[in-house]
């Protein structure tokens, strides 16, 4: 069931958009379980509605600290949760295969009662594009390769014995028993900002996630977000689909401004999201530095306000 939208919540009141925005947390994969279970406790305790982690073999300069793998982690988090969902933020067709990986979100799915999350994307560049042995494909060959991976993964979680062959991947006979908790397959939240990737938003996923289109300033970002967003319902619209079966998702950290710099401005940031038709956002754990370098003491306090405007 989706949600309210916010369009008409209280502007004189912008904590009151978290009692109606779905709020979400990204943990990322760069401790070990014995500190980071912590984490995945505590978003679980706390109210938010799911919680991510990157799906990268090694992410930007963190590439040569710890990393873990997203599918144990996810695996993991689902043992020491009972309620929140669980996603990639998103999974990558660098270095999966969906017949391979259908299996490990089948398992995931399993494993946590059908509360698993599919955050899917193109695939970037950088050291998951090439650490493999491969090249780094321009955009519109990783867009073709998405479009493939979307496809054949959706077949292979639904339907037992699916042949099929493409120009990136191809499956005989992959077998999918005993398919997922969540029927007729786990939601898949798709990441698109361009016109052909909207395109299989609109054919395939039950979300969309976007991070902007840039921008040197807050309110520069912002306008890409209310651009995007734009583009999504034309897209939808040209598929002849409901804008509101879809669901939408903000990395709200994106932006130039961490979201957790105060939880003042954290919930003006859901409710300019929740004003723009978002139905969820995403912020990220405050890190000790580098990259989403905070205080975890805001996050605390966000999390506190969270809590109790939904108890009330």
């Amino acid at each position: 069931m989706h949600r309210q939208r916010a369009d008409h919540a209280n502007p004189s009141d912008p904590t009151r958009t978290l009692t109606i925005m779905r709020i979400g947390i990204v943990i990322l994969p760069d401790q070990r379980w014995t500190e980071s279970q912590r984490r995945w406790r505590q978003a679980d305790e706390w109210g938010f509605d799911h919680a991510w982690t990157y799906d990268h073999l090694g992410w930007r300069d963190l590439v040569d600290g710890p990393w873990f793998d997203s599918m144990t982690t996810l695996t993991a988090a689902a043992t020491v949760t009972s309620r929140i969902r669980l996603g990639t933020l998103v999974a990558s067709p660098n270095f999966r295969h969906p017949a391979a990986f259908a299996r490990q979100v089948t398992a995931v799915d399993d494993v946590s009662g059908g509360r698993l999350l599919l955050g899917i994307g193109a695939g970037g560049i950088g050291f998951d594009a090439t650490v493999l042995g491969g090249e780094t494909l321009p955009p519109r060959q990783r867009v073709d390769r998405f479009g493939e991976f979307v496809e054949l993964l959706d077949l292979v979680l639904r339907e037992d014995g699916t042949t099929w062959r493409g120009d990136w991947f191809a499956a005989v006979d992959a077998r999918n028993n005993p398919g997922c908790v969540q029927q007729p397959r786990v939601p898949f939240v798709l990441a698109a900002n361009g016109p052909r990737s909207m395109r299989l938003v609109a054919r395939f996923g039950q979300g969309w996630v976007t991070t902007g289109a840039g921008g040197d300033d807050l309110e520069s970002w912002w306008s890409s977000v209310a651009e995007l967003s734009a583009r999504m319902d034309k897209a939808l619209g040209e598929a002849g689909r409901d804008p509101a079966t879809l669901d939408r998702y903000l990395s709200l950290d994106s932006a130039p401004v961490f979201s957790l710099s105060s939880a003042d401005f954290f919930a003006e940031q859901v409710d300019r999201a929740a004003r723009l038709g978002f139905t969820d956002v995403a912020t990220h754990w405050p890190r000790a530095s580098s990259w989403y370098a905070g205080d975890e003491a805001v996050l605390v306090e966000a999390a506190g306000l969270l809590l109790e405007l939904r108890r009330a």
